[in-house]
């Protein structure tokens, strides 16, 4: 397991996928928008990274992914408060399928 060193800690890969680990600068840079671009997501909702005590925003793997994902619904024409719906349904949807999955493992168990 490849392991990172930030500020002097020492954390597995796996850790930082919903750890936050990248300031806002490098969270813009990640995905090739504008720092105000990211504030203004999360003033409408579309995500929420994590703050330091002092209130610095960092920002994890999964948020980095999800920024990539309103950059290409964004492409398609969908304005913010249609990505904000998108996004949520998109969720439900793998919700609904680990549901699913999980069941369908448990149904073939005997009681």
């Amino acid at each position: 397991m490849r392991q990172e060193i930030w500020k002097g800690l020492v954390m597995s890969t796996r850790d930082t996928k919903r750890q936050g680990v990248y300031a806002i600068s490098v969270a813009a840079e990640l995905v090739g928008t504008g720092q105000q671009n990211l504030r203004m997501y999360e003033r409408k909702g579309l995500l929420e990274p994590r703050r330091t005590e002092g209130g610095t925003r960092l920002y994890s793997d999964a948020d980095v992914a999800r920024l990539r994902r309103i950059g290409e619904l964004l492409a398609l024409g969908l304005n913010v408060a249609g990505i904000g719906l998108v996004l949520d349904l998109e969720a439900e949807n793998d919700s609904l399928r680990g549901e699913l999955s999980r069941r369908r493992a448990g149904y073939g168990k005997a009681p």
